[in-house]
């Protein structure tokens, strides 16, 4: 088919096709969840895989390091349920951190698809469940057993059967039972409206099977990433960075080093894993540091096998970027989403043009548990995680993004969905001025939220947050970030990483970091300047003080 030009047509047709089918699967599986984080935030990935196990399409809704890491999974399930066993209505699920996404509350669910009695295809999807029971979701367990529910590579389903003993398990062993059964569901459905369009789509074309479309997919995206890969300087750089940790600091470090064949970073050099649970396993560290060489290098390229091989990451066992069973795991996207700043710190020093400086990276949800009326048939209370962010780094030729997560890309949950799923008050939710770093193009802002709680209970803050003692740092003269803080109205200075309870009548205050500035901020566009002074992002201190502003202008 692919030997003359209607046949390069009609597959480049079907390639688009499958990223259809996929984005319709995310979206099933967004607007039928339960968490919120899912629901409103858009937490989850899904995506379409060939019987090798490897990745053809994935949707455009998701978070990079559910869909690499994701990626790596299927390979799993398939050696632990051959594809000469699979049979129609069979469902595999796992939430294992080291064959799944990295965290035991991420689900992961595969489904073999069918076409005329002949499986064709896996569909995998997976999801953030807000509580899997064990210390709940935050940093302080000492190993991955208190962690929570730690479900092996088992079926969920056969023969279209439900597994009611596992299911059962599931329910027992959570706080929001209904939620939690109901996130489980919603994984399997959307799987299950991704195998039906396939098949629409493949009889629609008339194929039997995807061989020859996968082999069109994989080898034409690693073409392109060679091909971006070529006009790149060759050679190796380095880059530390030091940040929060749990007890005490952690350096980070990476060396890059970019090929004919492809770009590798290698971790070495980087801190032992820590006892508290901001370890990241391997698929986690290579999901995220995968994806930030891919925003420099192919930000253009669909996301599939093809694409991702030129791309590669290794840590040495047993380091923080590579922690070994049983270390706890459940916070790892606080280190792990810190990768593509790595990443962009070595390449800055071969591209610095198509390099941002660095920002807040790490995801700063307030999760957040309280006990209400509940019991036998509902939920034992609430468990929720308000995602909020922080600024990203100032970009060559503009400024940083305020209040966006990168590189995670998942949406800041609504304050009206918040108030409305927990007996929590908003009383503060806006940009932080003078949050960014100063520039000639200035750092993203962050933000400053304000919570307390609307009846008469305190509430649990399981906090796990960094950038709060090592702030995004500078570039070419510009100035850091705004250090992110944690506390209370009361004066209080609360943690950066554990759980802490926020007592009836205080108000919790959260201020996310801001991401850092690029070049002399005396170089910046005056006008730029009097624009961020007029809409409040800056004051007139920092207008006249750091830019140069005149002060008659500043006022």
């Amino acid at each position: 088919m692919a030997s003359n030009s209607l046949g390069q047509i009609d597959l480049q047709i079907m390639w688009n096709r499958l990223v259809a089918v996929v984005e319709e699967q995310a979206q099933t599986l967004m607007r039928t969840a339960f968490s919120t984080i899912v629901r409103e935030a858009g937490d989850l990935s899904a995506g379409v895989f060939d019987l090798k196990g490897r990745m053809l399409a994935q949707a455009v809704t998701g978070t990079p390091g559910h869909v690499n890491s994701m990626a790596e999974s299927v390979k799993h399930f398939i050696r632990h349920f051959p594809v000469a066993t699979m049979k129609p209505g069979d469902i595999y699920i796992t939430n294992d951190p080291w064959m799944g996404t990295g965290h035991t509350n991420d689900f992961v669910l595969t489904t073999p698809c069918f076409k005329d009695g002949r499986l064709v295809a896996l569909f995998s999807c997976t999801s953030h469940l807000m509580d899997i029971g064990g210390i709940g979701f935050g940093p302080d367990a000492t190993d991955v057993f208190m962690e929570g529910l730690y479900i092996p590579m088992l079926k969920l389903a056969e023969g279209g059967r439900m597994n009611e003993t596992l299911m059962a398990m599931i329910r027992a062993n959570t706080r929001t039972p209904v939620d939690t059964e109901g996130d489980v569901y919603s994984l399997a459905a959307c799987n299950d409206v991704g195998c039906r369009r396939l098949v629409e789509m493949m009889t629609e074309f008339g194929l039997a099977d995807l061989d020859e479309l996968a082999e069109y997919v994989i080898e034409r995206s690693r073409e392109a990433v060679l091909a971006e890969i070529a006009k790149l300087p060759k050679g190796s750089w380095r880059n530390e960075m030091m940040i929060d940790g749990y007890d005490s600091p952690i350096k980070l470090v990476a060396t890059t080093t970019v090929t004919d064949t492809g770009i590798h970073v290698d971790y070495t050099g980087t801190d032992p894993q820590a006892r508290r649970g901001i370890n990241v396993p391997e698929a986690y560290m290579i999901a995220y540091t995968v994806f930030g060489l891919g925003c420099i290098v192919s930000s253009r390229i669909p996301n599939n096998a093809g694409s991702l091989a030129p791309l590669t990451a290794s840590a040495p066992p047993g380091c923080i970027l590579n922690a070994l069973k049983p270390a706890a795991v459940l916070s790892r996207h606080v280190i792990g989403q810190m990768l593509p700043d790595m990443v962009f710190g070595c390449l800055r020093q071969a591209i610095p043009d198509r390099v941002p400086a660095e920002g807040t990276s790490c995801l700063w949800n307030i999760n957040v548990r309280g006990m209400v009326a509940g019991g036998d048939g509902g939920n034992y209370g609430f468990s929720v995680a308000i995602t909020s962010n922080g600024g990203t780094g100032a970009r060559p030729g503009a400024d940083g993004l305020s209040a966006t997560a990168y590189p995670s890309g998942v949406r800041g949950t609504p304050v009206e969905i918040a108030e409305a799923v927990t007996p929590l008050i908003f009383w503060k939710k806006e940009l932080r001025p003078d949050s960014g770093g100063a520039g000639v193009t200035r750092g993203g802002l962050g933000q400053h939220i304000e919570i307390t709680s609307g009846i008469d209970m305190a509430f649990d803050l399981m906090a796990a947050y960094d950038r709060i003692d090592f702030p995004p740092r500078g570039r070419d003269g510009g100035a850091n970030g705004a250090a992110g803080y944690v506390g209370l109205t009361s004066g209080k200075v609360l943690k950066g990483k554990g759980a802490q309870t926020v007592a009836r009548g205080e108000r919790l205050v959260i201020m996310t970091p801001g991401g850092a500035g690029a070049g002399d901020p005396r170089r910046r566009d005056p006008a730029a300047v009097a624009r961020d002074l007029q809409e409040g992002l800056i004051s007139p201190e920092t207008a006249s003080g750091v830019y140069g502003l005149p002060l008659k202008a500043a006022e």
